[in-house]
């Protein structure tokens, strides 16, 4: 995406909801095409860590209307990302005080532009209290007689958003799924990536009085559909048995079972979907320059955005970010398990690291080595490649080489190993050291990732989850007994030469 002009650069932007899903999505575009960018937050101590030196984090509430005019003064756009939609009492009287109080502040304050995101809907039908709210936002904006793009959009897909999510769990915790009638509306959801262009190109497009744009995808499909795009983009297989009723609370509570959705966004979240969400005016695409993409490829980004941010996590920063929180059983990244443990030894990194780049072949795995064996037989037996292969050198590692039933997928020597397994398994695993430097020597971080599918995924990890306790506790107490050996050896060496 293009720098913004020097003219447009220079123009403060105010940020609303910043924290949220698709505020942070946009900061880190704005961030990055140089926009000179103002972020309004309850808790500005959270956000002033995930923001760049250049942008400014204010303190500031949309319901305490006294917060929001410093907020605005100096700004030319304004970005209004925020609905009370997971917050307790009444959302609607929440956003319509909400919207009133910006409005005002930001005609007192001459801003020249608000950009809105709000939900698409027939007004002519009788909608859910949530889209109905998300259009009245829209109305009281535009009432304050500040010039408002309102986008309408229908649900967005990307990893992270409440809606994939949901669609992701039900995919893959429910192989048969009882399907009430909602999975049959029509919606037009749109990938992450193009909303956040439409948000983007709103900076720049004539505005000489406020404009609604109704926003979509390329296709219009089903939820239904949806979930059998997912399913396929995973190499899954999807049976749906419909059944003529399930109330939006049933459904709510059922959701709250077997979804991260708890029951009163999840009851939200499908009075809204009861209604049909596709574009009717297609003026946004006579308007802006985006081509949205389709639901399959909106899907495969999402995923593939999931691969590259596990790529390039550090999962020992997670765990240290955590405070003294020193294991992690079954907490999910994305759609990852994760067992995370780390330990500090008193010698340098290049030492720790010693035992983990010996690691596998006639080595062993430092704990349970017999465990390890009966699983390699075990892979054997279904057809998979077992323990026979070693390791081609009992030091040397380099990307690409085989230990026994792992692959090594990425090395940093002193500092980093990560395997990704290739037995038989109900999905995929990796598992990853890291060894940094601190005060008191090193911190050697041992990580187990599993990235099951479907259900079977799902129990396979469970049911194994009772082991990790004695083997990869095992394996990080030894591989750090290892370490501190081979420091106290080479301590003795240097002392006995000393003399």
């Amino acid at each position: 995406m293009p720098e913004l002009s020097a003219a447009d650069a220079s123009e403060l932007i105010l940020l609303t909801g910043a924290t949220g899903y698709v505020g942070g999505r946009l900061l880190q575009v704005l961030e990055s095409r140089g926009a000179r960018l103002r972020c309004l937050a309850r808790r500005p101590e959270v956000l002033r860590e995930r923001v760049s030196e250049t942008t400014e984090v204010v303190y500031g509430d949309v319901l305490e209307p006294e917060t929001l005019l410093p907020a605005l003064t100096g700004v030319k756009v304004a970005y209004y990302l925020i609905h009370s939609m997971g917050e307790a009492g009444s959302f609607e009287e929440n956003d319509r005080r909400a919207a009133e109080h910006f409005a005002r502040a930001a005609r007192e304050a001459g801003v020249e532009r608000i950009i809105y995101l709000g939900g698409l809907g027939d007004e002519m039908e009788t909608l859910s209290p949530h889209l109905r709210s998300r259009q009245e936002v829209g109305q009281i904006l535009r009432s304050s007689g500040v010039p408002v793009i309102e986008f309408r959009a229908s649900i967005v897909i990307g990893s992270g958003s409440l809606s994939f999510e949901m669609i992701r769990s039900l995919v893959e915790r429910l192989p048969v799924m009882v399907t009430p009638k909602w999975v049959m509306r029509a919606a037009q959801p749109i990938a992450i990536e193009d909303l956040i262009a439409y948000l983007t190109e709103a900076l720049e497009i004539p505005l000489p009085e406020s404009r609604t744009f109704e926003i979509g995808g390329a296709d219009q499909v089903s939820y239904a559909e949806i979930m059998r795009v997912y399913a396929r983009c995973r190499g899954m297989r999807l049976r749906m048995i419909p059944v003529p009723v399930l109330t939006p609370y049933l459904s709510s509570l059922w959701l709250g079972l077997v979804t991260p959705l708890y029951a009163r966004i999840g009851r939200k979240l499908i009075e809204s979907i009861v209604h049909s969400t596709v574009v009717q005016d297609e003026r946004a695409r006579d308007t802006f320059s985006i081509e949205p993409m389709g639901i399959e490829s909106a899907i495969q980004r999402a995923l593939n955005n999931e691969e590259r941010e596990f790529a390039e996590t550090r999962w020992s920063d997670a765990v240290s970010s955590s405070g003294q929180v020193r294991t992690w059983s079954g907490v999910r990244f994305g759609n990852r398990l994760v067992d995370a443990r780390s330990t500090t030894v008193a010698c340098p990194p290049e030492i720790a690291f010693q035992p983990i780049q010996r690691i596998g072949g006639k080595t062993g795995w430092y704990a349970c080595n017999w465990l390890w064996h009966l699983r390699g037989w075990m892979d054997l037996l279904v057809g998979g490649i077992g323990v026979r292969r070693g390791r081609a050198h009992p030091v040397r590692l380099r990307v690409g080489d085989t230990i026994d039933f792992w692959r090594v997928e990425a090395f940093e020597p002193n500092r980093r190993l990560r395997l990704a397994a290739e037995m038989k398994l109900p999905g995929r695993a990796w598992l990853e050291f890291e060894v940094k430097e601190d005060a008191q020597g090193s911190t050697i971080s041992q990580t187990a990732m599993f990235d099951p599918v479907g259900l079977w995924g799902r129990l396979y990890w469970y049911a194994v989850c009772p082991l990790h306790y004695f083997v990869f506790a095992g394996m990080l107490k030894n591989i750090a007994r290892a370490a501190e050996g081979i420091q106290g050896a080479e301590s003795s060496s240097a002392t006995s030469l000393s003399r």
